[in-house]
Formats: structure tokens, C-alpha cells, sequence
């Protein structure tokens, strides 16, 4: 049942395929193919053309439109392409239809993600909630898996062969969901358990957008090798390391990074993970500001925070990255309004991020640029926690001449 797993890494060539409608125009269209590029490369497919089509809403059985749909398939039997991967989940019937047309892979952007948390999954909790996720994806779409079996309907005593393979494979997925939720809430309850554990040191989060430095931040403040690559959900697991600024010791979490369209089976399986984000004092929103639509990251990661109860807890944004932060002066002839990528970034720094006041901070993770300015804030926001916590614990905050490695 786990043949829909990538294990290998693959070069295949792909083409990508995306819809301008009323919700998404064309600029945002492109900024979603561009990070499925980045997708379908993480997970070792080289996407070498892309398609896209203006369409009020999806055609409920081919995606895309009939005459799209022939170009797209004059162009995969010309240069020989093997998978095609469409920006939005597809329904089964959609699915069914654009293989039966197309006669390649299809995949959507769901399932591209699958694939890649399946490939990253190192741990039995990371690969339980990823198989999870999988299963809950193929449910809806078992039928076509059986189209090549005669499907009969009628009265008693006429279904056919597929009919019954259909519901034989459905009650064993339905019976593998419940096995693998049941394996998900025994580790909950030792993760749980490992949380008390900890006492009542503070608890600091790392959350933010995919591929914002996370990791990076966290080996720069724990002093500790995570692992941290240019690559989308380097990390599936969350770390916690026990982090020291001066003499105040807190716990620090590194979270599954989030993304746009993210597919709710994952947010489903991956609730446990969250745990961390939900149980922090403090969370630390990580933002690429030299991302060109980092607004929009921004908007993804607080809707996501919504949805797992987190949007009232107290936030430190930290805008990385300002040493790869570029922009295009306006030529003074030039007369149009100024775009986004017309402003430089002391600019940005006068708008809406002047109002987070103590609340925000602009560093390099990786050129280790404003870290220092970045603990002290830490280790004011973790002290007032801290002295709620145990106010009459106050030696912590004394001063002693101590060697800094003794201390780490």
C-alpha cells in the first residue's frame, strides 16, 4: 500500500500547471509556481515548462480546459515528459480524467508534499503522522486505482469484481488510519509526558514560513547541529534544546516550517508536532524578508497559528535574511506608482513594522549580522516570564565572572 511513497530520488522532467481565477491573479499565479518549482525540486523532479489558463473557477473534470489540456499533452509527448503537477489538489474524477488524457503521472501539489514529507521523515513519530497524511489523501481518491477492473452497478448480486476490490481496499486503509492514530496518541502521550518532564522552565518557539533560516537560528543560539539545508521542510521533527542567554536557561523548539495551500491531512497528522508552538510562552515568527512576497508568508503563518489556538500568544518577529534583502530604485523618469520591489528596506522599516516597536527585530541568521541585539531582547522577554514564574528566584539575574564555555 506505500507504492505512492517517493523513496528514490528521481530526475524526471515535469511541467507545472496553475489557474489565474478571481481568488489568485496572475502575479500571485506565478509567485505559487515558483515555489512549486522549488517543491518539485526538493523532491528530485526538474520542471521544465509551465502552463497556466484564466478560468473563473476549475473545470470540475479536467482541471483546465479541453483546448489547454491538448496543448499540455502535444508538449509532454514531444519532449518526453513523465509527470505533471498541478498547483491545487485535484479531486478524483479530475485525476482519473488528466491521466486517462494525458497517459503520464499526475501529481498536485498535495501530493508533491506527501511525497517530500515522506522522503523526510526520519523518526517513527515524523513517519506515523506522514503515512497518516497519505492515507487520509488516497481515501477519496481509491477509484482510481481500479479503473482498469469492471466497476457493474445495479441491484443485488451485481457488483462486479472492482466494486468489491474497492471496498476490500477501503476497509483496509480505513483499518490502517485507525492503527496509525493509535500509534500517533501512545508517542502524544510520551511527548506529553516528556513536556512535564521538563519542569517549569520557559518554553521559546521557533515558527515561521518554509525555508526562513529556522534551523540556522537555532544552531547560532543553542550552539548545536541541526539540520539545516536550502531546501523546503528540512526539518518534519521538532528539536528542543536547552538554550542559555547569560545565566537564564530556556527551551528553545524548532517547528515543521508552514506553507500556502497546505493540505489538511498534514495539518491533521502533524497536530501532535504543533504541541510545542501551543504549549510555548513565547514564540519567535522567523520571516525571509528578502522574500519578495514575504507579506503573504507572514498572513500563511498567522492563519495557520489561528487555526491551532495560538493567534494570542506573545510574538517577537524576526526579520532574517537582510543581507540578501534587494530592490529596484524607480527610474526618475518614470512616472507609474512604485511597486514592492521599488522599496528599499529603511523604507519598509518606517511602515507597518515601525508599530511592533520592541516587538521586531532585522538580523542575518547566516552572516550572524544583529544576534547579539536579537539575545538581549530574548533575555528581557524570557526574564519578565521568568520572574512571574519564580519571583523570588532572583540570582539568576546577578552577574558573575564566568567562563562562557562552562556556561553552554
Amino acid at each position: 500500500m506505500k507504492e505512492f511513497i517517493i523513496t528514490q530520488e528521481q530526475t524526471e522532467k515535469a511541467v507545472l500547471v496553475g489557474l489565474v481565477t478571481p481568488d489568485q491573479n496572475e502575479r500571485q499565479v506565478k509567485e505559487y509556481l515558483d515555489e512549486l518549482d522549488f517543491l518539485a525540486d526538493t523532491a528530485g523532479i526538474r520542471p521544465v515548462k509551465r502552463f497556466t489558463q484564466k478560468l473563473d473557477m476549475p473545470h470540475s473534470v479536467t482541471f483546465v480546459g479541453a483546448g489547454k489540456l491538448q496543448q499540455i499533452k502535444e508538449y509532454v509527448v514531444e519532449h518526453e515528459i513523465g509527470i505533471v503537477v498541478f498547483d491545487d489538489e485535484l479531486s478524483a474524477k479530475q485525476l482519473r480524467n488528466i491521466e486517462k488524457a494525458l497517459q503520464v503521472r499526475i501529481l498536485d501539489r498535495t501530493n508533491l508534499i506527501l511525497d517530500i514529507f515522506a522522503k523526510r521523515a526520519q523518526t517513527a513519530h515524523a513517519k506515523t503522522q506522514v503515512e497518516l497524511a497519505q492515507y487520509r489523501y488516497m481515501l477519496p481518491r481509491l477509484t482510481r486505482l481500479w479503473t482498469h477492473l469492471e466497476r457493474q452497478r445495479g441491484g443485488v448480486g451485481m457488483r462486479g469484481p472492482g466494486e468489491t476490490q474497492l471496498e476490500t481496499d477501503k476497509r483496509i486503509i480505513l483499518d490502517k488510519i485507525s492503527k496509525l492514530k493509535r500509534e500517533l496518541a501512545e508517542i502524544d502521550k510520551q511527548k506529553s509526558s516528556q513536556r512535564k518532564n521538563r519542569g517549569k522552565m520557559v518554553r521559546v518557539a521557533l515558527v515561521g514560513y518554509t525555508n526562513v533560516g529556522k534551523s540556522t537560528l537555532m544552531n547560532l543560539l543553542s550552539k548545536s547541529e541541526v539540520f539545516a539545508e536550502n531546501k523546503l521542510f528540512a526539518t518534519l521533527d521538532t528539536t528542543v534544546r536547552k538554550v542559555i542567554i547569560e545565566n537564564l536557561p530556556f527551551l528553545l523548539s524548532d517547528t515543521v516550517g508552514f506553507i500556502r495551500k497546505l493540505p489538511v491531512e498534514l495539518v491533521e497528522s502533524f497536530k501532535s508536532t504543533l504541541d510545542e508552538v501551543r504549549e510555548a510562552d513565547l514564540l519567535l515568527h522567523m520571516v525571509d524578508v528578502s522574500h519578495p512576497t514575504f507579506e503573504e508568508q507572514i498572513e500563511v503563518v498567522d492563519r495557520t497559528l489561528a487555526e491551532i489556538g495560538c493567534e494570542s500568544k506573545p510574538v517577537i518577529m524576526i526579520f532574517n535574511k537582510v543581507d540578501a534583502f534587494s530592490f529596484v530604485p524607480k527610474d526618475e523618469d518614470d512616472l507609474t506608482p512604485r511597486q514592492r520591489e521599488n522599496i528599499p528596506l529603511s523604507e519598509l522599516k518606517e511602515t507597518w513594522m515601525n508599530k511592533l516597536s520592541g516587538n521586531a527585530i532585522f538580523i542575518s541568521a547566516k552572516g550572524r549580522t544583529n544576534i547579539d541585539a536579537l539575545k538581549a531582547i530574548l533575555y528581557e522577554r524570557v526574564k519578565a516570564i521568568h520572574i512571574t514564574r519564580f519571583p523570588y528566584n532572583d540570582f539568576l539575574f546577578q552577574h558573575y565572572e564566568t567562563d562562557e564555555e562552562e556556561m553552554h
